[in-house]
């Protein structure tokens, strides 16, 4: 079982910044594609962001292009999400999940282990 964790999150008010991060102790996840999910209150969690194994393709929901860079540290086993130029709509819990892929050509296939998330609140 993979034991996923995620820090970074915050409250910041509208067009602030974060920087999300994302391990896995004791499992490395170099070989596989990365992604980060969001879950706000009442809607479904969404993917928000993906990326391949060696950190040199990405992908992002269109809702965030421009403003999220995601990339990752496999020295580290970490992945990041910056967020920038934030919006009250961006208020979420944020999770990361890896795919059993290495590469990235559109939403991951999240694994069935989640970790606790990271909640990011916008103020207006």
């Amino acid at each position: 079982q993979v034991r996923l964790v995620e820090s970074g999150g915050g409250l910041v008010p509208a067009r602030g910044s974060l920087r999300l991060s994302c391990s896995a102790p004791g499992r490395p996840f170099s070989n596989y594609a990365m992604g980060w999910f969001r879950h706000a209150p009442g809607n479904a969690r969404e993917f928000v962001a993906g990326i391949n194994w060696s950190g040199d393709s990405t992908y992002y929901v269109d809702s965030v292009q421009g403003r999220f860079t995601i990339s990752r540290d496999n020295a580290k086993n970490t992945v990041y999400l910056t967020t920038n130029t934030l919006k009250p709509e961006d208020t979420a819990v944020y999770y990361c999940n890896a795919d059993h892929l290495r590469e990235v050509i559109g939403p991951i296939t999240p694994s069935d282990f989640w970790g606790p998330g990271t909640q990011v609140a916008v103020s207006s």
